[in-house]
């Protein structure tokens, strides 16, 4: 990856921060480079922090197609024993009333953890959450959660090429809490990915924390904070990925 020549086109690599959207990234940098025509390569949560690669000019947003295929890598943080009704840390904690902190199912043990990760390790069907911004009939499904609809969703193939604990599982408040490394084809939704964890574990699971570490061989290591970039540097840090 090198700096381009012509500033008024290329790509940077942005490390989105937690609680803003991903449009929110381009909101800002519209208004920090005065350029109107910028995009993205894949949506990152609200809660979701990481890689974000972001096409800025003409030339630049005709080639952004060519990354939002690739795969991506994340670090996750999973609560096993609770859920949410967005299936994240942005709504109300609901615990799994089967549960009680001084009998926990064996298979909250690692092994039991790790033998439910390697059942979803592979290629499977996702059912996508019904917070998210996947069109039926028009409607985004997240717009029919907000009015308490919930409707069929149609599995999608999903592959999940890793999907491994990074430490040993953690008590927190009677709850398990891994964190996991994923590295998944893209369209998958590690929400979902969780939900599904919890479910082969005979219980719920919800996603606390989330981050894009890689999307193809593009690494949040190169990337630079979306803070740190302004008027007079982000010329400097266009790049030529292509």
């Amino acid at each position: 990856m090198t700096t381009i020549d012509t500033p008024q086109s290329g790509f940077l690599l942005v490390d989105k921060p937690a609680s803003i959207t991903s449009h929110d990234v381009i909101d800002r940098l519209r208004k920090i480079t005065g350029i109107k025509k910028i995009g993205h390569a894949g949506t990152l949560d609200p809660f979701a922090t990481g890689l974000l690669i972001v096409a800025v000019g003409r030339k630049a947003t005709r080639e952004i197609s060519k990354f939002v295929g690739l795969g991506k890598e994340y670090e996750a943080e999973i609560v096993i024993g609770a859920t949410t009704e967005t299936l994240d840390s942005e709504s109300e904690i609901i615990k799994d009333k089967k549960l009680t902190e001084t009998s926990l199912s064996p298979s909250f043990e690692r092994n039991g953890i790790e033998n439910a990760m390697g059942e979803l390790t592979g290629t499977y069907d996702q059912i996508p959450p019904m917070h998210s911004a996947i069109k039926v009939k028009g409607k985004k499904l997240y717009e029919l959660a907000r009015k308490g609809i919930e409707i069929e969703r149609t599995p999608r193939k999903v592959t999940i090429s890793a999907f491994d604990l990074i430490d040993e599982p953690k008590q927190e408040d009677g709850l398990t809490v891994i964190k996991a490394l994923i590295k998944c084809s893209s369209g998958t939704y590690i929400r979902a990915l969780a939900r599904d964890l919890g479910e082969k574990i005979g219980t719920v699971a919800y996603t606390k924390n989330l981050r894009r570490t890689l999307i193809g061989e593009f690494n949040i290591k190169d990337s630079t904070a979306l803070g740190d970039i302004n008027a007079e540097n982000w010329q400097n840090k266009l790049q030529s990925l292509t």
